[in-house]
């Protein structure tokens, strides 16, 4: 099947920021995010471009086999550019770091742009059900390898504090 061609002409009038739902599937399918180590690595990188500025990463969900990030880019920034950072920056550090001399990615990647907060929204509910419907979590907040667990630590953390402060009876 042949791909679409993309737009990469930094003259193509990209000049302001554009959302994307990104999905990339690892080589031969193979459940290389099952590992607690390549999971985290890989939250860890998204964490580090965002960090960066690169890009701003709205939800995420690092499944077994494949990933679904739903990111904004600059202008100036091309989403071949980011997917290329993402999948080689997470390539060399699981060499670097971890010391997995296989293939990582499946070549290419798939992409849907957002046009609106309804596609928006819509994108990010089918990442945050990514986990429970594949049966690997109760509920999204559970799936240790996604925004929404986060979300939810973040979340508990915040009132763990204001719990603590209360009176003993």
């Amino acid at each position: 099947m042949a791909r679409p061609p993309r737009v990469t002409d930094k003259r193509s009038g990209f000049d302001r920021p554009r959302t994307f739902l990104v999905t990339s599937q690892t080589a031969a399918r193979r459940s290389l995010f099952q590992s607690e180590r390549m999971a985290e690595l890989m939250i860890d990188v998204l964490r580090s471009y965002a960090f960066a500025g690169r890009f701003v990463i709205h939800d995420f969900v690092i499944m077994p086999d494949h990933v679904h990030i739903l990111l904004t880019i600059p202008g100036d920034l091309s989403i071949e550019r980011a997917v290329q950072l993402i999948k080689g920056g997470f390539s060399f550090r699981a060499k670097k770091e971890i010391g997995f001399n296989g293939e990582v990615w499946q070549k290419g990647f798939a992409e849907e742009g957002v046009r609106d907060r309804s596609s928006f929204l819509r994108h990010r509910a089918y990442i945050e059900q990514n986990p429970a419907e594949a049966g690997l979590a109760k509920s999204s907040a559970e799936y240790p390898y996604s925004s929404a667990c986060l979300k939810e630590m973040k979340r508990m953390s915040v009132a763990a504090p204001e719990q603590g402060l209360k009176p003993e009876s």
